[in-house]
């Protein structure tokens, strides 16, 4: 099939035109959650903007076949073989077993997931389901004399390759060779600074809860040979797509770019979509940094889960994003006011068809380029301001809500639903908690006055500071 579908490969580092190894079908790979605790906000970013990306292609015409791996062992808390693995610090934090961390934790992530409308993909699945396969893959490579073994673990060898850093510039590799992860413990057994773990075994933890046995001994896989795995075991020797957050490009993807195509013995995946970090203030997101925001919180303090999706889809993929809960709010409104907008229009009138391929083109071509969401939306407000009857716009709607997925026609209903239905006590209520909050403002007692903007959130009043005064809605 034609199509001028493209996006920035970070393979390639260029946009690229997306050409599958079989026509009108893409095989797509996104790495999935490591289920020791919630995933925040800015790892929901990423899935969101993977979703748009298939929904996407799948808009375009592709058949799209997507899998996603749950790591529920193998992964430690250094992406460079070192430290805790991630999935046993999280059941001694809970006293629980592994495998029941991993089962809340995913339960957990899928509940997040499904709330801003991702498509769940069409299979999942858990690493340690996949133990034979791994086998198989490290046995291959030690007699394709990619691997070898020391210390009682398997390791990469990647003095054998004629380019490891596939992803990197030229400076950008000088560099890595130079000094790569100086910062991290020395694994004596390494024979290149940058080799890394296929299989651990009793020898790397002691205490170490899931193991299995192997030609090796008794012990778990590395955290890189899962994905190459089950994205083999469910997509064949070739993938179209591999999706991931920056943070995932190295080690992780370079390494199963490493580990995959010695395997194969020819190339493996052609396009790498990476999407970037949700930082607050502090910086980056992480689950370090005390406590997790995600979107069940987020969902507890008042906020519909699809406006944090509004939220993410105004911004590009490729841009950090910088989250803040008066960003947040900004975004609220914006997607209340669309959302009622679209409630309001009526099924009446005939579809301007010639209008109606019109904009369908500037949507297709928005979201063909280099996944340009926030044009996308853009289009949105120019169909809902348009010269064309009611009946057309909510043709348009319903057709970019292929991609957007954004709810806008069940949200804008329940909206004004809400608002109809305000009754003076609850607006005297409120007029009272607003009087507090700026009392509490000009005493410059900030706390209180979050507090207040908090309560009023939670019983689902947004409000907003603005230049004509302080402006609420029902949320």
């Amino acid at each position: 099939m034609e199509n001028n579908f493209k996006f920035y490969n970070t393979l390639t580092r260029q946009i690229d035109t997306v050409v599958p190894r079989v026509d009108g079908k893409i095989g797509m790979y996104t790495c999935g959650p490591t289920v020791y605790h919630f995933a925040h906000i800015g790892n929901i970013r990423s899935y969101i903007m993977e979703d748009v990306l298939e929904k996407a292609l799948r808009y375009v015409g592709y058949d799209v076949k997507r899998v996603m791996n749950i790591t529920d062992v193998g992964h430690l808390s250094s992406d460079g073989d070192t430290g805790e693995d991630k999935m046993l610090k999280g059941a001694k934090r809970e006293h629980k077993s592994v495998m029941e961390v991993a089962k809340e934790y995913t339960d957990a992530f899928f509940k997040d997931f499904t709330a801003v409308h991702n498509r769940m993909p069409d299979v999942v699945e858990p690493a340690t389901n996949c133990i034979p396969e791994f086998i198989h893959m490290v046995e291959v490579l030690i007699e394709k004399d990619y691997a070898y073994f020391a210390g009682g673990n398997v390791y990469f060898d990647t003095s054998k390759l004629d380019d490891y850093f596939v992803f990197s510039s030229a400076v950008e590799k000088e560099q890595l060779q130079v000094g790569v992860r100086d910062d991290v413990e020395e694994d004596v057994n390494k024979k290149n600074k940058n080799d890394f773990v296929l299989w651990f075994t009793q020898s790397k933890f002691e205490d170490q809860a899931l193991k299995w046995d192997s030609p090796w001994g008794v012990g778990y896989p590395g955290w890189h040979i899962e994905c190459s795995c089950i994205s083999m075991k469910h997509l064949g020797e070739y993938v179209d797509i591999h999706c991931g957050g920056v943070d995932n490009i190295f080690p992780h993807h370079t390494n199963e770019i490493a580990q995959s195509e010695s395997y194969l013995g020819h190339d493996w995946c052609k396009y790498w979509f990476h999407v970037n970090h949700l930082n607050d203030r502090a910086g980056k997101m992480s689950k370090s940094n005390g406590a997790i925001l995600t979107v069940s919180v987020l969902q507890e303090k008042g906020y519909n889960p699809l406006a944090y999706r509004f939220f993410c889809l105004q911004s590009h993929y490729r841009k950090p994003l910088e989250f803040s809960f008066d960003a947040l709010d900004n975004a609220v409104a914006a997607y209340n006011k669309i959302a009622k907008r679209v409630a309001e229009l009526k099924d009446e009138g005939d579809i301007d068809e010639t209008a109606f391929a019109d904009f369908k083109k500037k949507f297709t071509d928005a979201v063909s380029n280099d996944l340009n969401t926030s044009m996308a939306i853009t289009i949105v407000y120019d169909v809902l301001k348009a010269d064309i009857s009611d009946r057309t716009k909510l043709a348009l709607i319903d057709d970019f809500e292929q991609v957007l997925d954004l709810g806008l026609r069940e949200s804008g209903k329940a909206l004004l639903e809400a608002s109809s239905s305000v009754d003076s006590e609850l607006e005297a209520f409120i007029n009272d908690k607003i009087a507090e909050r700026a009392a509490a403002k000009k005493a410059k007692d900030f706390a209180t006055a979050d507090a207040i903007r908090d309560e009023l959130l939670a019983k689902g009043v947004a409000i907003k500071d603005t230049r004509e005064g302080v402006k609420w809605e029902l949320v």
